[in-house]
């Protein structure tokens, strides 16, 4: 088989950190063709989705010493060239955010490749439809008190409501922008005037969870079920648990709460073309519904001594195999 990333240039991407390279690996582990591309690689020629492709050869990292470890020269790329992603069996869109106009448009171009020949994860349509912050509002009794606006007095009479809250950025990743706040702070009105950019755009505002400090945990799903878990620890002063803020991970496991959670999301994530997502959940309430580049299976790997990268990929392979079958 065929896959095609569409990621960011290879060149930026950590390779003992980052889910895309794993997902790559994987899939050259298990004798299939990589390839790579990035959104602005993507054309629509004669109504079908065509890309600059380079095909990829990866060197796995290692475990050493409790961790991940990379040869220097991790990866070889041939000179690209442009080929329509239909003749790929499957196609991850895992560009990461923000998810602005350059994204959305990209989404649009995706949707010149047929379903039916090609596998899309996640769908474009179902990219556009699930904000990962909004989308999981849906999700009545599964999330937190929450509000989104940009509205100064809405914000913060609930902040004043609940004592304490937490505002998300709707567009933003790996914790950027969240903030703390708190009612009687004195700074209040500045920090919402610089977050909704004078009330021109909306942000989330979920009530604090002090189950924070225990962890922000990230369960993957694939097809809406779970296959792993890990626990984001916050360190230091800083109240979030992202890594790429410097958050703690550790071993972790996956409640019947959050079980109950996963099934409530699963029909939804199947209609919606959503296939690969990492959830996040605090205190036993989802927080947010990662679609465009989860992240974690990595740091999953190492402490639970599994292959979720292989798991995704067979999926896929069975998944193909059932769509060709059905047109047979």
């Amino acid at each position: 088989m065929k896959f095609a990333f569409i990621i960011d240039p290879l060149a930026r991407l950590i390779p003992g950190h980052d889910t895309s390279v794993a997902l790559m690996e994987a899939a050259q582990e298990l004798g299939h063709e990589v390839w790579a591309t990035q959104a602005n690689e993507l054309s629509v020629i004669g109504g079908k989705t065509w890309a600059m492709l380079s095909r990829v050869a990866l060197t796995p990292v290692k475990v050493v010493d409790g961790r991940w470890e990379a040869a220097e020269a991790w990866y070889q790329v041939e000179h690209p060239t442009l080929q329509p992603l239909e003749a790929m069996d499957a196609v991850f869109m895992r560009t990461d955010p923000p998810v602005n106009i350059p994204y959305l448009y990209a989404t649009y171009l995706l949707d010149g490749i047929d379903p039916a020949k090609t596998l899309v994860v996640n769908s474009p349509k179902g990219l556009r439809a699930a904000n990962e912050k909004m989308y999981a509002l849906q999700f009545e009794g599964a999330i937190p008190e929450t509000i989104v606006s940009q509205n100064k007095l809405v914000i913060r009479q609930f902040v004043e409501k609940k004592g304490a809250a937490v505002l998300k950025p709707l567009g933003g990743k790996a914790g950027e922008g969240i903030l703390f706040l708190e009612a009687g702070d004195r700074n209040l009105n500045s920090l919402v005037e610089i977050s909704t950019q004078q009330g021109q755009i909306p942000v989330m505002v979920q009530t604090y969870l002090p189950e924070a400090k225990e962890g922000d945990k990230r369960i993957v799903l694939l097809n809406g079920k779970p296959i792993g878990a890990i626990n984001r620890i916050p360190t230091g002063n800083e109240f979030r648990g992202n890594m790429a803020v410097g958050g703690r991970v550790a071993k972790t496991e996956i409640t019947d709460r959050e079980l109950q959670i996963c099934s409530q999301l699963e029909p939804v994530l199947q209609r919606d073309g959503l296939y690969f997502v990492g959830i996040d959940i605090i205190g036993g309430y989802l927080t947010e519904v990662n679609v465009t580049s989860p992240t974690g299976i990595r740091e999953i790997d190492l402490f639970d001594g599994v292959s979720l990268g292989k798991q995704v990929i067979e999926w896929v392979e069975k998944e193909e195999g059932r769509r060709n079958k059905e047109e047979g």
